[in-house]
């Protein structure tokens, strides 16, 4: 019987402040814990120092821990319009870091995070870190935001492969012009 390969995937929660990062190892169903933590940025240098802090910090990431995939969260857009602004500037330094180091990137949702880790879409950020905790089977609890990156990674050895799977199917299947010649013409094949 053979093994499964295992993939090296980096989750990334985005934040000017502070952005998490985890990695783990995918191997079937089996999840293993790598590595996890934040990059912090100092809020007195300015936007464009922080830009740049985000940026090395993920290359950093990736020149140490050399992942498979990535997968990043999808910004949201909140009440304050200049705070989106803000951390769609940093998601954008940190996919930016990512495509630059030849990584390939995949996005989700908050909502799909929860329900990917916690079985359902309403989950606290304690509820994560606890199901992370659990998942990964990690002696402490780990910070909201790498647990948040660690979650990410879940999400993708979860439901990359298959998403994949349905996005080549998609891919390969007849467009709608070609199956509608078929039956006009009388072919079902």
């Amino acid at each position: 019987m053979t093994q499964a390969a295992s993939t090296r995937i980096l989750g990334i929660d985005p934040g000017l402040q502070v952005a998490g990062f985890g990695v783990i190892e995918a191997s079937g169903l089996q999840l293993h814990y790598v590595a996890s933590g934040t990059i912090r940025t100092a809020a007195a240098s300015g936007l464009p120092q922080r830009l740049k802090t985000l940026f090395e910090g993920i290359e950093a990431v990736l020149e140490r821990y050399r992942p498979d995939a990535s997968a990043v969260e999808i910004v949201f857009v909140n009440n304050n319009p200049q705070a989106t602004l803000m951390l769609g500037q940093a998601r954008g330094a940190c996919v930016s870091a990512l495509v630059m180091g030849g990584q390939p990137v995949n996005e989700y949702t908050a909502l799909q995070l929860k329900k990917a880790v916690a079985g359902h879409g309403r989950a606290s950020k304690a509820e994560v870190q606890h199901m992370v905790q659990r998942l990964l089977r990690l002696p402490a609890l780990p910070g909201p935001d790498a647990a948040d990156a660690l979650g990410l990674a879940i999400t993708h050895a979860h439901v990359g492969s298959a998403m994949a799977r349905l996005s080549q199917a998609a891919n390969q299947s007849p467009t709608a012009e070609a199956l509608a010649g078929r039956y006009r013409s009388g072919r079902s094949r």
